[in-house]
């Protein structure tokens, strides 16, 4: 096959290295969706070269993991993940090998990556060296552990997360002795950090083919060794039958709300480790959905909702719901909005410090404009200065 164009300035990368002798292909993940013609994510190499060696080939190098052999390009404002050949000794910690071993054959270097349809290296000419029939396994849907599967998984057990992520996001079926592995191993996924699984389960949420995947994540009973779900199992059967993808994590944590209202939010935040940034969408999405199942969509729900939430919203309006919600509407609410954000209130702060001198300054001030916002927003008030000025004046409570 021919290179994408998505590798672009990539295939310069290769040439280099190659033009000091020394082998490189691209791996994993970025060949793998090449061949399904997906969007390519991040692109990574493989080269016979040791990372001292990639250092003096390139100007911009970032070490980030020496040790295993790994090191950051930077080439054309693009970063490259560039990896030693290498096999791997034991996995004393679940996640990395203790020790590593430079090798000089890229072929080596595949027999130790987890599924089939990763273990592809292709060269910059578009040739790929498919050692375990990773090709037929991608025409097939098939995830397929490389060699023993109890021996993958057990060298990292998040790998069984990323078997029902890769079915989310592909459509693609287990293996059978692929899923007797993980069933056989799943118990130590108790070992893995927090952070690690929720990496993986955001993504697996987000899958286009997230139905496909839950029915494997549903099989091998996953909810019992995970954050929360594990001591609330019950909670999996209460969602939607039609379950779609929801591309943050917070929008995840909201649905579980809605479905188990008795869990609070900062449980899963906590539980989890999740940063403010999902707490903060867990908690907007869940006021939105409240907010639409009392008043239904308005100007104020809109407003007050960010952009970047507004498919998850729509999918969670319908899925919980059963509504037939579209982003259309909302949009059409958003392009009738006065205003999109407070800074566009013709009054602030210091306007009504001025219409009450005799006031010391206090939460009296956003009290008010936050009122003021809201009139303006839903259209009760015209958002002009001596409009909004008069209309504090004649009502004095608003100001507390």
């Amino acid at each position: 096959m021919g290179l994408t164009k998505q590798f672009g300035q990539a295939v310069k990368v290769l040439e280099q290295i190659e033009s000091f002798g020394y082998d490189a292909y691209f791996v994993g993940g970025c060949v793998r969706d090449s061949l399904l013609h997906r969007q390519i994510g991040d692109i990574d190499i493989a080269t016979s070269a040791k990372p001292g060696v990639i250092q003096q080939i390139f100007s911009k190098v970032i070490p980030i993991g020496l040790e295993h052999g790994t090191v950051i390009v930077r080439h054309h404002h693009q970063s490259y993940e560039v990896t030693t050949f290498r096999v791997d000794d034991h996995y004393t910690d679940q996640r990395h090998p203790d020790t590593v071993q430079f090798v000089q054959t890229i072929n080596r270097d595949l027999e130790r990556r987890d599924f089939t349809i990763n273990a592809l290296a292709m060269d910059k000419n578009g040739y790929i060296i498919d050692l375990f029939h990773g090709e037929e396994d991608i025409r097939n849907g098939i995830i397929r552990s490389v060699g023993n599967g109890y021996d993958r998984f057990t060298e990292d057990p998040l790998r069984i997360m990323r078997a029902i992520r890769f079915s989310s996001q592909l459509g693609f079926s287990l293996d059978d002795h692929t899923l007797k592995a993980m069933q056989s191993v799943k118990n130590e996924l108790k070992s893995i950090a927090v952070e690690r699984i929720l990496q993986e389960t955001s993504k697996f949420f987000a899958g286009a083919y997230i139905k496909t995947g839950m029915y494997y994540f549903k099989l091998i009973n996953l909810a019992a060794y995970l954050p929360v779900l594990q001591d609330n199992g019950h909670i999996m059967k209460r969602l939607p039958e039609q379950i779609k993808p929801l591309k943050s994590f917070g929008a995840v944590i909201a649905m579980f709300h809605v479905v188990k209202p008795d869990i609070s939010i900062h449980t899963w935040v906590k539980e989890w480790k999740c940063s403010n940034k999902t707490k903060f969408e867990a908690e907007s999405l869940y006021e939105a959905l409240w907010h639409y199942k009392h008043d239904g969509l308005d100007q104020w729900l809109v407003y007050r909702l960010h952009s970047n939430s507004y498919n998850d919203f729509v999918r969670l309006v319908n899925m919980l719901f059963g509504e037939h919600l579209t982003k259309q509407k909302i949009n059409e609410l958003l392009r009738s909005l006065p205003i999109h954000s407070k800074q566009e209130l013709a009054v602030n702060g210091d306007d009504l410090c001025h219409l009450f001198p005799e006031r010391q300054k206090g939460p009296w001030i956003g009290n008010t404009l936050k009122q003021i916002e809201k009139h303006v927003v839903t259209g009760k008030l015209s958002n002009h200065k001596n409009a909004l000025k008069e209309w504090v004046k004649w009502n004095p409570h608003v100001t507390g």
